[in-house]
Formats: C-alpha cells, sequence, structure tokens
C-alpha cells in the first residue's frame, strides 16, 4: 500500500473534474489518512475508485489514441482518408510500426491503461483488506466496481495487443519490471474476478450508483463476462504456447486452455446474459430517439425503459468521440464556426448503406453521404466517402460544441442490444435455436419499426444453427457499425481478412455498377436531395429511375466519374479501394508494443507477431 496516498491524492482531482463532487473536496484532506481510515469510509474510498476511471480521460489514452483508432479497419468502417504515409492511415490500415508517432508515446494509452490497473490493485486491495465487503453492500459495490472496471482495462489491452503484462497485486520494487503474460492467464483472472464481482453489484437502477451509465452495475459486469468469453473461446494469433514475448510470429487458432473453450465457458455467460434479460432492468429504446439521446451530455439515466448500460465516463469538457468520428462538418455553426473542420475521419465504407434493408431504420441513421458546410448547408461528397450518423454536432442542444479539441460525447461501451445479440449468438451455439430467434427477433423488430413484419418473416425463415450464425454476422454489422466492435468480433469468428476482402470486391462492384448496383440510377448519373430539418434525404440510390416529385436539389455525375478534369484521383479508385488493409490484417491484427514501452521496461517487454523489437 506504499503508493496509496499518491493515488488518494489523484482521486480527489478526478472527483472534481468527473463528477463534481464537492463534498469531497470539504473533507479532510485525504493524504493526512492512513489506508485504514481511507478504506473504511465509503466516501473517501469511492474517492480512490473515481481515480481509476481518471485515467481513461487522460490526453493521449482512451480519449486522444486508444478509442478512436482501435476499431479500424473493418469490413463495414474505415479510415475515410488514403495516404500512405498518414500515421493516422497506418493504424487504420494495419501497417502500423512500433515507431508509430501517434502512439509510440510515453504517457500512450498502454502507459496510462496500466497507470489506471495499478490504481484497481491498490483499491481492491484496501477494500478487501479494511473495507469489510461481506458486511457492508455499500463497500461491496465498491469492490465489485473496482474490479470490474480491472476487467475492462485487460479486455481492452489484449484486445490491442494480445499478450500484455498480468499484474494484479499493487507493483512493488521486487516486481517494477514484467514480462508478457498469455493473454489466457489473463481471460482466466479477469473472468474470475467478474464473477466475484457480479453478485455484489445492483441492476441497473437498483441503486444511486447504478442508476447512472458512468458507473458499472450488473447487467454491465454480466454482458462484459460475456465478451470476454467469447473472445477467449475465439479465433485470434496467438504465439505458440510457452513462447509468449519471443519474437513468435503466431498462428491464427483457438486457445489450447481447456478452460477457456466455448464448452466450459458458454454456458456461464449464457445465464448471465438470460438473468440480466430476465431482470427487466433494461429495454430497447426507438433507434433514432436513442442517438439523439446520446448527444445529451447529461443523459446518464440508467435503469427500467434504458438501454445503455456503461459509458466511457468523460466529464462534459473531455473526450473526442464526436471530434472523431461525427458527420463531417466544414464550417458548419454546429462544430464551432467557419474555421472549424471538425469529425468525418472514420466511415462506414461506401457500400454499407446498400447491404441494408431499405425498411431498415437503421440505414440512415447509421449512413450518412453528407456533410455540413460553412453555410450550415449539406454537401453530398460523392459515393466514396459516408459518415456515421449516429453522431452529429447538430444533436447536441444540451451543450452546444464549439470547436475545441474536445466534446464531452461519452461513448457507449455496452447497451441492451448487444446483451440481446451476445444471447441470440451463445444460444445458437448452445443448440437453442428457438431461444436465439427470440433475442433476435426483439432487435430486428425495433430495426424495422412499421414493418415488424418483415422482421418477423425473416427470423421465421432461418432454419437452422449455420443460417442462424450467419444472420448474427449480419446482424451485428447492421446493428453497431460506427461502434467499433466489428473488427473484433472478425477476429474471434476468424472471418477479418475474408469479410474485408469480400468488401474490396464489392466497392469494385459499386464503382463498375455490376451485380446488385447494376441499373441503380443515382449511381451512374444524377442524384437528388432535399434538407428536412437536420436529416438530409437522397433520392436515387434505391434503384429509382425517374426524377422525383417537389422541390429537390440535383447533384449531377455523382459517382462515375474516378479522375476529375486535371487528372487527379477522386472517388473509388483502386487505391482508395485497396487502403482498406496495406498489410495483412491477420498477421497485425493486434498493434506491436511501442518503441517506448519497450525501452522502458528495460528489455522485459518484447514484440510477436513479425514486429521489430528492440534489443
Amino acid at each position: 500500500m506504499k503508493k496509496t496516498l499518491y493515488y488518494i491524492l489523484s482521486a480527489v482531482a478526478a472527483v472534481f473534474v468527473a463528477s463534481s463532487c464537492e463534498s469531497i473536496l470539504d473533507s479532510e484532506s485525504p493524504s493526512t489518512f492512513d489506508a485504514e481510515t481511507v478504506y473504511s469510509n465509503y466516501n473517501l474510498a469511492e474517492s480512490t475508485v473515481f481515480s481509476i476511471s481518471q485515467s481513461f480521460g487522460e490526453t493521449n489514452s482512451y480519449r486522444g489514441r486508444y478509442l478512436p483508432w482501435i476499431g479500424l479497419n473493418s469490413d463495414i468502417e474505415w479510415y475515410n482518408t488514403f495516404k500512405a504515409t498518414d500515421e493516422k492511415y497506418q493504424i487504420a490500415a494495419y501497417s502500423l510500426l512500433p515507431n508509430n508517432g501517434q502512439l509510440n508515446l510515453d504517457n500512450g494509452p498502454f502507459a496510462k491503461m496500466y497507470e489506471a490497473i495499478e490504481r484497481a490493485n491498490l483499491c481492491i486491495e484496501g477494500l478487501r483488506t479494511y473495507g469489510k465487503p461481506e458486511e457492508n453492500a455499500d463497500m461491496a459495490y465498491l469492490l465489485g466496481e473496482a474490479l470490474t472496471l480491472r476487467a475492462l482495462l485487460y479486455y481492452d489491452l489484449t484486445r490491442a495487443w494480445g499478450d500484455v503484462p498480468a499484474r494484479f497485486t499493487p507493483v512493488t520494487s521486487d516486481d517494477i519490471y514484467v514480462a508478457k503474460s498469455s493473454r489466457d492467464d489473463i481471460y482466466k483472472q479477469i473472468l474470475a474476478d467478474l464473477d466475484e464481482a457480479i453478485p455484489y453489484l445492483p441492476y441497473p437502477g437498483q441503486s444511486a450508483a447504478t442508476s447512472r451509465t458512468d458507473r458499472v452495475n450488473k447487467m454491465f459486469a454480466q454482458g462484459l463476462y460475456a465478451r470476454i468469453a467469447l473472445m477467449a473461446s475465439g479465433y485470434a494469433i496467438r504465439p505458440n504456447d510457452g513462447e509468449v514475448g519471443t519474437g513468435d510470429m503466431g498462428t491464427v487458432r483457438l486457445s489450447s486452455d481447456p478452460e477457456l473453450t466455448k464448452d466450459k465457458l458458454y454456458p456461464k455467460a449464457l445465464a448471465y446474459l438470460e438473468d440480466a434479460i430476465k431482470s427487466g432492468t433494461a429495454s430497447l429504446e426507438d433507434f433514432e430517439t436513442y442517438w439523439k439521446n446520446q448527444s445529451n451530455l447529461n443523459n446518464l439515466v440508467a435503469g427500467p425503459g434504458h438501454e445503455t448500460l456503461f459509458v466511457i465516463p468523460f466529464s462534459n469538457g473531455r473526450g473526442r468521440w464526436n471530434f472523431t468520428f461525427a458527420v463531417r462538418s466544414e464550417g458548419s455553426s454546429f462544430a464551432g464556426g467557419a474555421t472549424v473542420t471538425r469529425g468525418g475521419d472514420a466511415g462506414p465504407v461506401p457500400t454499407m448503406w446498400f447491404n441494408y434493408d431499405k425498411d431498415d431504420v437503421r440505414r440512415d441513421i447509421t449512413c450518412v453521404n453528407w456533410r455540413w458546410n460553412k453555410d450550415d448547408e449539406p454537401e453530398l461528397p460523392g459515393i466514396q466517402k459516408w459518415y456515421f450518423g449516429k453522431y452529429r454536432f447538430e444533436w447536441m442542444n444540451s451543450q452546444p460544441y464549439t470547436g475545441g479539441n474536445d466534446d464531452g460525447v461519452k461513448p457507449v461501451v455496452l447497451r441492451y442490444a448487444d446483451i440481446l445479440l451476445m444471447a441470440a449468438e451463445i444460444a445458437n451455439a448452445q443448440n437453442k435455436l428457438k431461444d436465439a430467434k427470440d433475442y433476435l427477433l426483439e432487435v430486428r423488430e425495433r430495426a424495422f419499426k412499421g414493418h415488424e413484419d418483415k422482421a418477423e418473416a425473416y427470423v421465421t425463415a432461418i432454419a437452422d444453427k449455420d443460417a442462424m450464425f450467419n444472420a448474427i454476422v449480419d446482424e451485428r454489422a447492421f446493428e453497431f457499425c460506427g461502434e467499433m466492435t466489428r473488427k473484433f468480433d472478425l477476429i474471434r469468428w476468424n472471418l477479418l481478412k475474408t469479410k474485408m476482402d469480400a468488401a474490396k470486391a464489392d466497392m469494385l462492384a459499386l464503382r463498375g455498377l455490376t451485380g446488385k448496383y447494376a441499373g441503380v440510377n443515382g449511381l451512374g448519373g444524377d442524384v437528388y436531395y432535399q434538407v428536412d430539418g437536420s436529416n438530409i434525404i437522397i433520392y436515387g440510390f434505391n434503384g429509382e429511375v425517374t426524377k422525383p416529385q417537389g422541390v429537390w436539389e440535383k447533384k449531377a455525375e455523382y459517382f462515375t466519374k474516378v479522375v476529375d478534369s486535371k487528372g487527379a484521383d477522386t472517388g473509388l479508385y483502386d487505391g482508395q479501394i485497396n487502403s482498406i488493409y496495406d498489410a495483412d490484417p491477420v498477421q497485425h491484427m493486434f498493434w506491436p508494443i511501442f518503441n517506448t514501452t519497450m525501452i522502458n521496461s528495460q528489455g522485459h517487454i518484447l514484440n510477436d507477431y513479425g514486429y521489430d523489437s528492440i534489443n
């Protein structure tokens, strides 16, 4: 507990920044307290848990380096700018190197995530030693919250780097430097931690803390358990057993640990998901209303009737989610005015909109083919560039964005739709096809609002386990496009390159107006658009061949030119299509350990998967 006092001071700062709990600051400074005093007092102990979350908002942590890049590229989402020398493009295109200037940082996400883990380890040790969680439900909640946040941090570390150091006790002088551990050992520990934490946590809305989406609740922990179980039992590139951190190239395979098989993990994961669903403490919301509400920085309500289970707990003046991913603004008043360009760094691949059914309400909310100009008017950039319509500056009414480097939007980590679709996937794998259909139907009916019979017919027609799996693969794309989960789904299904190659072929067909794109009038000639409030209606992508009635703006030669009048590349040219990956996405599905981390590890941490290491 030698570092406890340092982290208590950090915790007080975190409370002030993230939650403005001034009552904590009014009390005697925690730096004057010993560990027993801190962890036997709820308010002081709670402040140490807040210190874990404080690390999420650090400049080069989740805020500006991890979240904007970890989910790119996939078969449905990609970086919108192709430039081989752009270090951000290299991250997305799997050509990332250990010296990448965006991530090779002393205070980058790797370091900040371990800072948060050290704070969690101190909290967990202190609460177990002095908090008497077996007697005090409030202290038990804090212990459950710390265990769950630590599990989330390790889940995110292994999503990014695969095998990483395992630290589950506070650092001492004897273990300052440690090598990478097998991710299997980490999975087993954090699954056990969640088993412990889940009974300590109330469901959403059942306590003051769990009525907020920036605090941990039981359903989130149950869903996180299922996510980790799916990843741990799924495919990924792995060094040979016993060769982690030796420079091993690795092979794509399942874990050889008998405790991490589907047969071992799926029954408990499904039981947790079924309990979550039966609790009735979360539900699906109207899809458009849900995403509009997510732009309200003070919309943090969890509980019955609400869908969000947990968000990254940025303060209202922190985070770069809309800054990175919102519908692009080039000088509009929605995003800071004429001198500010924001949003649109990434978007759906150009074919994604066409993959949706025309009656699926998610299509036009998720995939946007326009941007705002300095006159607050829409511009159509062409078929090659799309934006995530779930994220819009003009929806930020509670606290309008003024154009700075932070927007305060709190990215959704888990929502109820994922509880349902994970339950469908695992139930199907357990040969419970009827249950899987019921879970899928609930998501599908929300998507086909006003056309629920179409959703029911689709689900009814699913005849067997393989068809259901394929339906879930598709549904997760439609439901979560823009939420940066797809890459990790494809990895665990061993479909990453297969699906990305299919997306490339689909884009070539779109460019050539062949296959399902043949005869789509707007693609080969003119499209028309109307402004309807903050929505833009585009006419011509659904195979229409006649001019629409009423007053519409016309956009001529919308797609067909691949080079402009000066011979410059534009539209879906070969380089743009191929930019979905530059290096093998299978070999480089994980980021390398960066040079600063290897140097600071005194030679204990080295790279695998063909990345260079510093000797």
